[in-house]
This record gives structure tokens, C-alpha cells and sequence, in this order.
């Protein structure tokens, strides 16, 4: 089983090869700069990458035993669009019933599947990257909202700064990535983390 989850390394080779991991001068939507930024679908073009991603992702929780002995009468959810890519691999995987995500409208986080109280089996929330939680939390209180139990939470990646757990339940992650933000333009020209990257300016 072990043999099935890549060493971090490996992770990044993959996200460095496809594109999905690119350096260079990146403005966040915060205002904070940085010189790391990743598109996670460009990974996810690849079927042999997005179900290797996908079934080490998948191992981890069914490692747990308080997850595995629930499928496969379990939802996978996705916080966005962004993460359905992981959220159908997941499923697949893991052989669950279920799959929904959630999408931005009018500044709220809400399913548009028409989903009632119920209808919803024990949770696992996956997506691409974890950067602030953020969406993560949005999603979890959506679906506790619904009557559900989140059992598992998971991203492919996050970043170092991101939180660890969500209401006692621990994130898993197949690559933790450290990011050195920086308040201002000047400030990141003046870092290291600058020195080393491509001169590309990004905004988004």
C-alpha cells in the first residue's frame, strides 16, 4: 500500500514537468507577492498523473480505518470547480457513491446539485491546493449545514502556512510547500526567493 503514495519529490516532479508548479513574480489576490504559484489542472491533463495523484490521495484515507469502514456509502465533495478533477479521482479510487462541489454565487459558497438535508453521505472534502483554508472551512460548514459528517479532508498540496486539521480532523497532503510571502513589490526584489526565480510578472 505504501508503495502506492509517491515521496514528496515525486509529487513535485510531477507538478514541475506539467507545468503545474511555475516560478517566477506572482501577485495573489491579497495584495502579497510571491515567487511560487501552481495551477494544479495543468497536472491534471494527464490521466497517468491524475490517477497517480489521485490514488495515493485515496490510500491515505483508507488507511483510516474510521473511513474505509464506511465506503463506499460516502460523498466526496470539492470546495470549487477547480478541485472536481480530484474529486471524481478520488471517487473513483475509493469506490464512494457519491460526488458533489460547490461553487461561488453571489458571494456564497453554495452546492447548485439541489441537495436537501440528507441527501448527503459522510464527507470527504478534497481539492487541488489548500492556501488559506478558506474554502475548506466554507465547504465543511456547508455540508455540516446539511445534517452531514465530514470524516476526511485532503488536498494534493498545501502550503506550509495552511492550517493542519479542521474541527479535530487532520488534513491530508501528498507535498507541504513553503511560500515566502511578501507584503510588497519591493519587498519580494529584495528576498532571496526573488533572486531565484524567472522575471514574470503575473497577475490574477
Amino acid at each position: 500500500m505504501a508503495d502506492l503514495i509517491p515521496p514528496p519529490e515525486s509529487v513535485m516532479k510531477i507538478l514541475t514537468d506539467t507545468g503545474a508548479y511555475q516560478r517566477g513574480h506572482f501577485v495573489y489576490p491579497n495584495g502579497k507577492h510571491a515567487s511560487h504559484y501552481f495551477q494544479m489542472p495543468l497536472a491534471f491533463r494527464y490521466y497517468d498523473n491524475a490517477r497517480v495523484l489521485s490514488v495515493a490521495l485515496s490510500r491515505l484515507f483508507r488507511m483510516e480505518k474510521s473511513i474505509a469502514s464506511r465506503l463506499p456509502k460516502v460523498s466526496v465533495i470539492s470546495p470549487s470547480p477547480g478541485g472536481i478533477m480530484v474529486a471524481f479521482g478520488i471517487r473513483e479510487a475509493l469506490g464512494a457513491d457519491q460526488i458533489y462541489w460547490a461553487e461561488m454565487e453571489d458571494g456564497k459558497r453554495q452546492f447548485r446539485q439541489f441537495i436537501s438535508e440528507g441527501d448527503v453521505y459522510p464527507a470527504i472534502i478534497v481539492d487541488d491546493i489548500l492556501r488559506s483554508g478558506k474554502a475548506l472551512r466554507e465547504t465543511i460548514d456547508l455540508v455540516n449545514g446539511l445534517g452531514a459528517e465530514v470524516i476526511g479532508v485532503g488536498t494534493i498540496a498545501k502550503f506550509e502556512g495552511a492550517p493542519n486539521e479542521f474541527d479535530g480532523i487532520p488534513v491530508k497532503s501528498l507535498l507541504t510547500f513553503d511560500v515566502n510571502f511578501y507584503d510588497t513589490e519591493e519587498e519580494w526584489r529584495r528576498s532571496k526567493s526573488a533572486s531565484d526565480a524567472e522575471e514574470l510578472r503575473v497577475r490574477f
